[in-house]
């Protein structure tokens, strides 16, 4: 079915997913009970593949074709417009007028609630840590298969140089400071769940590709309370990260230390740790 297809009215009244309420091409296999009843797919329950579907609607660049958010949320094209169509009654979510999807009025003001309610104490925490390195530090959360960042600082205004990265960016786990912070503290199942998920792309010549290689730096991490990112995310970017672990031990994010490769060597970044972790330790209660 193309997209022109899709788009159509009939999606919009409550039409029958056959493929999504069997499992379909991507489900659990068969057209049992269990199937028909919608209750999992490989795709996820409803309400996960729905709340997939609403972040990649919120990611940067948007507004987002349809067939873009299918591959971003990983849930089949007919269940993505239904969900989208819901989104879109309850004002989440806005089609524009060349059929994209963007933010909604309510997803903006849900923003506005969350951000406004963000303690102060995380600003202070994040300058403190930018004030004590000099450089620019990075505030993300767990995301699924991903971190997000949520805060960033730019370093001092003598620095020659700024980084790429931006606020709502979504990166890779096994490439960056934060990401391999966050892996040391999950389970070994989960990690290896990730692994199989995703695979272990490479970004940089310096990428860590291979399952024994990621699995003996997260020992390492373990081992410190931090990690770094040495040019394996981004050429001549450099970074340290800790994890922010919530109640549970469970990590819900983490913060980073950003530098460039050619003026700060890895003894020097390293020399950060102390009071990246202690930032760290800081802002667990407040994620």
């Amino acid at each position: 079915m193309d997209e022109a297809a899709v788009d159509g009215s009939s999606a919009r009244t409550g039409g029958t997913d056959r493929t999504d309420r069997t499992g379909g091409t991507g489900g659990t296999g068969g057209t049992g009970p269990t199937a028909r009843k919608g209750r999992t797919s490989a795709a996820g329950s409803a309400l996960e593949k729905s709340l997939r579907v609403l972040e990649a609607v919120a990611a940067p660049g948007g507004p987002h074709r349809l067939a873009d958010l299918t591959a971003a949320a990983a849930v089949p094209k007919s269940s993505t417009f239904r969900i989208l169509a819901s989104l879109i009654d309850q004002g989440f979510v806005r089609q524009e007028a060349d059929s994209r999807y963007g933010v909604g009025p309510r997803l903006r003001g849900l923003a506005a609630l969350v951000g406004a309610g963000e303690p102060a104490t995380i600003g202070r925490i994040l300058g403190e840590l930018r004030r004590a390195t000099g450089q620019t530090v990075h505030l993300a959360l767990h995301s699924g298969q991903t971190i997000t960042y949520i805060r960033k600082l730019e370093g001092g205004e003598d620095q020659p140089f700024r980084t790429a990265s931006r606020v709502g960016m979504r990166m890779p786990l096994h490439t960056t400071a934060i990401g391999k912070s966050i892996l040391a503290h999950l389970t070994a199942d989960e990690v290896r769940e990730l692994i199989a998920a995703t695979g272990l792309p490479r970004r940089t010549p310096h990428t860590l590709t291979t399952a024994g290689a990621l699995y003996a730096q997260l020992a390492a991490v373990r081992a410190r309370g931090f990690a770094v990112d040495d040019e394996e995310n981004e050429p001549t970017i450099r970074c340290i990260g800790a994890p922010v672990l919530g109640p549970t031990g469970r990590p819900v994010g983490g913060v980073s230390v950003t530098t460039v490769a050619f003026l700060v060597s890895r003894e020097e970044i390293e020399a950060y740790a102390p009071a990246l972790c202690a930032a760290a330790e800081a802002l667990a209660p407040l994620l």
